[in-house]
């Protein structure tokens, strides 16, 4: 009985060093974040290059997620786009490996590959049609966008409980007529434009905070004047309280999108449960402040796991949590020709992991509990045997209780978005970015012929300091 003591603490002694200690992620990865935060793009490159050995181990979609962001920063778009393919072939073949399953039930979820974020899945289309865009390719940039709201919805489809409120990507309905009606396809940029406002008004609003941005509603408006649907025009115009006049001339548009700070980053909590014994087999952790309750049937268990289930009193579950990075700037606009435009808030990335990450905790809350309880009835199991062992299995038990603080912490905490028109010829356009005591301005020169669309994306990285504990 011994030696079978000592097999399980060796192998929750393993267990430790394969979970990796008490480490978040941010802080692992800490020199690549400050070579972020400091534009330092090329030294972020090369430490990616140098610790490569994620292309191989359980990280090797995050190392995906991050070549591709930083190749696309600097303006890399087909390398960006290869490192982004893999990511996406990464996740399409993940399935579950039964044996880090069985791992990560008596450790923590750490030890399995990197499993993102619906929110994140998504967004690697997002920055393979702004690679698209950058090179002219309107038509696979359009399929990305596709993508975005196909994806979402076969994601939520799998939820039978606590579907994700966010479901829809209303910010992709409008980048899709962005690009439609830079092909002069006005038809299908209502269409897009049109299921963008409904989004809005129907998920974004309520759950995410978020209004119909202005220039929506005039994007909307100009479609529908150029696709010759005068009826819906009017509806709209009334809907939006606006009136539109076209307005013509010799020049060119150009669609600016502002991407502000950075995304949060994963930390943990923990979860206290007390159990109720309940009737027929069952038993119930609950957890009275946050009026959540999960039931588990234990009737068709060996004597010794009841026995095991009837010691437990209360469980503490570890779950990620968000620490919010608030962005040093609060607003933008663009200034051009002796006009100033404001920029549009579309997409509160911050809002949506916030909330995505919330009705996850609802989802899988009943696992972790039962992977807790699976280990302390391990633990009450060895420790009616030997106390000594079960004590140093308790004690091994609470040091693998960790949560799993992997993200991909690059993308933009909310992104804006509005459209110019722009003369003929070189024209010299200015972002000008506010903070609450300061301002920044960044310069751009573009040729403008006439009857063309531009776009242009810029991320602004300054983000406000972590709290102390992360």
């Amino acid at each position: 009985m011994i030696n079978y003591h000592r097999k399980y603490i060796l192998i929750f002694l393993s267990i430790i060093l394969i979970a990796g200690g008490c480490a978040t992620y941010y802080k692992k990865t800490l020199k690549f974040q400050e070579f972020i935060l400091n534009g330092e793009l090329e030294k972020a490159k090369k430490y990616l290059d140098k610790n490569d050995k994620d292309k191989t181990n359980k990280n090797k979609l995050l190392y995906y997620m991050y070549s591709g962001w930083v190749s696309w920063m600097m303006d890399m778009n087909k390398e960006s786009n290869s490192a982004f393919a893999k990511a996406d072939n990464i996740i399409e073949d993940q399935k579950k490996n039964y044996g880090l399953e069985a791992l990560s039930l008596i450790s923590n979820p750490s030890v399995k590959p990197y499993k993102p974020e619906d929110f994140e899945i998504v967004l690697i289309n997002y920055f393979k049609a702004l690679n698209y865009l950058n090179t002219g390719q309107y038509n696979e940039a359009l399929v990305e966008c596709r993508k975005i709201n196909i994806k979402l919805n076969q994601l939520n489809d799998k939820y039978k409980e606590h579907k994700n409120r966010y479901s829809d990507d209303a910010f992709a309905h409008v980048i899709m007529g962005l690009i439609y009606d830079a092909n002069k396809e006005y038809n299908d940029a209502f269409i897009a434009y049109r299921n963008a406002v409904e989004v809005y008004e129907k998920s974004y609003l309520k759950n995410f905070n978020i209004k119909i941005p202005e220039q929506l509603k005039w994007d909307l408006l100009r479609a529908a004047y150029r696709t010759g649907f005068y009826e819906e025009l009017h509806e709209f115009e009334k809907k939006f309280n606006l009136k539109y006049e076209h307005k013509s001339g010799r020049g060119g548009e150009l669609v600016f999108i502002w991407q502000n700070g950075l995304v949060p980053v994963k930390s943990e909590w923990s979860i206290n449960f007390t159990k109720i014994d309940g009737e027929g087999g069952m038993v119930i952790f609950a957890n009275n402040d946050m009026g959540i309750a999960f039931p588990f049937y234990i009737g068709d268990k060996s004597d010794d796991e009841k026995s095991a289930f009837a010691e437990l009193s209360f469980l503490r579950v570890a779950f990620p949590k968000y620490l919010e990075r608030k962005p040093v700037f609060k607003s933008a606009e663009i200034s051009a020709n002796n006009n100033k435009y404001p920029l549009y808030l579309a997409e509160d990335i911050n809002s949506i992991a916030f909330k995505t990450l919330h009705d996850r905790m609802l989802r899988e809350m009943a696992n972790s509990l039962l992977r807790l309880a699976t280990k302390k009835a391990m633990e009450t199991a060895v420790r009616n045997e030997n106390q000594d062992a079960g004590a140093a299995i308790g004690i091994i038990n609470a040091l693998t209780e960790k949560a799993d603080t992997r993200n991909w912490q690059t993308l933009p905490y909310e992104i804006y978005y509005t459209r110019i028109f722009l003369p003929e010829g070189e024209n010299t356009v200015e972002l000008n970015t506010k903070a609450v005591n300061s301002s920044e301005t960044q310069s751009f020169v573009f040729n403008i012929k006439r009857g063309k669309t531009y776009f242009q994306v810029f991320q602004s990285l300054e983000s406000m300091p972590l709290p102390d504990r992360h």
